[in-house]
């Protein structure tokens, strides 16, 4: 039987069936640890549905000895064990990317399914919902998928809800600083998707970018999977020296086909990108239109780390070639390293889930290093929220004979955490259309300590 295939233009009836249903890992068995998994199907993101059930999944075969169950990832695993006790995982929930519905998918997956722990969201709105939910829920225990929006962890603040992956702004970090003293940039536009996590992925590059004395003329934000962005592209200004481009999913596609027809060009060496941009999917989808762009993130696809090609070996041996592709995905990879976070936690309690503020203070003092997270260390601070290396890459052409352009990395930018020195915190504004402020002052530590990286492959 062929591998299926997955692209950012649409989901197949069969990931939308397998997400939205009940139970997918057998009747509750007496005793068992009960984790729910949710993610986005439908809407915007849903084509990353599988490829992010990969990830959660290759934790539980990697760490509590689980097997595929079938060829796509939501047809479940079986056999998990963790501390002796059996692993369960209770449905894969199907969110859509907004709030609603991941509170109606949470609420299925605690309340209904019995779930003890949950492993997700996806998105920016959602995360925030669910981060709030779960300090309504202190006895249950929440470690987020891929959400990226700032205020999940820096304004929520539920003791009970662990990001062990970067925010927005923290993907965004070094970029500011590389716009600024690298590609001489001192004025830029930005246009993202009109939600929380643009607004929060934008933001670190006008904090760190502004604080070096860049100004940022525009802000233009279009609704989420927006079909016609004209009107929002006649907004750009084009007396600026760049412009950093945080639309996602699939208002990508439309976003990058209509700019070239109004404005003659993608001009992708005055442009950086979030991290939608080097993401495995669109590289296949629009990746010949991104060359040249740069962008950056926790992973890098061009690592030469051992560390990286044992989880790409271990992702193909489970789900083959396409999903193992798709490894280098932050998407991928936050629900990987999530889940490997919360077997670890699961395991120094002995599986106890009777009383889980024992499971939350092993989480809160968690920190990931070599096969656990082969893309650098992650940690918490006390806001339970991740700190990382972030990695800059560029967009190149193809040179491995696959058609799909390739991610060439430069720098690192270590251990970023969330605050950029002091620009955020609980107290300052959420990150919005107008928020942050552009201002200079003091830049985050790690500007002008970038690390380069060369890697082999």
């Amino acid at each position: 039987m062929p591998r299926p295939r997955y692209t950012v233009l649409g989901i197949v009836a069969a990931l939308t069936f397998a997400g939205c249903g009940g139970s997918d890992g057998g009747a509750p068995s007496s005793g068992a640890i009960k984790i729910g998994f949710l993610s986005d199907c439908e809407g915007a993101f849903g084509s990353f549905f599988e490829p992010t059930a990969s990830g959660a999944n290759l934790a539980l075969i990697k760490y509590a000895g689980a097997k595929p169950n079938g060829e796509r990832p939501t047809d479940g695993v079986s056999g998990a064990k963790i501390a002796g006790k059996d692993v369960e995982i209770v449905s894969y929930g199907c969110a859509d990317d907004t709030a609603d519905k991941a509170i109606e998918e949470t609420r299925r997956l605690m309340e209904q399914n019995g779930a003890d722990v949950m492993i997700g969201p996806f998105s920016g709105d959602e995360g925030i919902a669910v981060a709030n939910y779960a300090k309504q829920h202190p006895d249950k225990t929440f470690v987020n998928g891929i959400s990226g929006a700032q205020d999940a962890t820096l304004k929520v603040q539920a003791p009970n809800f662990f990001r062990f992956h970067p925010d927005g702004a923290q993907w965004s970090a070094g970029l500011g600083d590389y716009a600024y003293n690298t590609l001489g940039w001192r004025t830029a536009a930005i246009v993202g998707d009109d939600y929380s996590f643009p607004y929060t992925s934008l933001s670190g590059f006008v904090a760190e970018f502004c604080a070096l004395g860049g100004k940022v003329s525009k802000r233009v934000w279009a609704p989420l999977g927006e079909k016609d962005y004209s009107s929002h592209i006649s907004q750009l200004p084009q007396d600026v020296d760049g412009l950093y481009v945080g639309v996602g999913g699939t208002g990508l596609i439309s976003f990058i086909k209509q700019y070239k027809e109004l404005r003659g060009r993608f001009d992708t060496e005055r442009m950086l990108g979030n991290i939608f941009w080097d993401d495995p999917l669109v590289l296949k989808e629009v990746g010949q239109s991104l060359i040249g762009g740069t962008t950056a993130a926790m992973t890098a696809a061009d690592s030469d780390d051992p560390e990286v090609a044992a989880y790409l070996k271990e992702l193909k041996d489970a789900y083959g070639d396409e999903i193992a592709g798709l490894g280098p995905s932050v998407f991928t990879y936050g629900y990987y390293t999530g889940t490997t976070a919360l077997i670890k936690a699961l395991e120094e309690v002995d599986g106890d889930v009777s009383d889980q503020s024992k499971l939350q203070a092993a989480l809160a003092k968690m920190t990931l290093t070599g096969q656990e997270a082969p893309w650098g260390d992650v940690k918490l601070d006390s806001n339970r929220q991740g700190i990382t290396d972030v990695y800059l890459k560029k967009i190149v052409a193809d040179n491995t004979g696959d058609g799909v352009p390739d991610v060439q990395t430069f720098a690192r930018v270590p251990e970023v955490e969330q605050t950029f020195n002091g620009v955020f915190s609980k107290d300052t504004p959420s990150p919005d259309r107008d928020n942050p402020a552009c201002a200079s002052g003091a830049a985050p530590p790690w500007v002008g300590k970038s690390e380069p990286v060369k890697f082999s492959r």
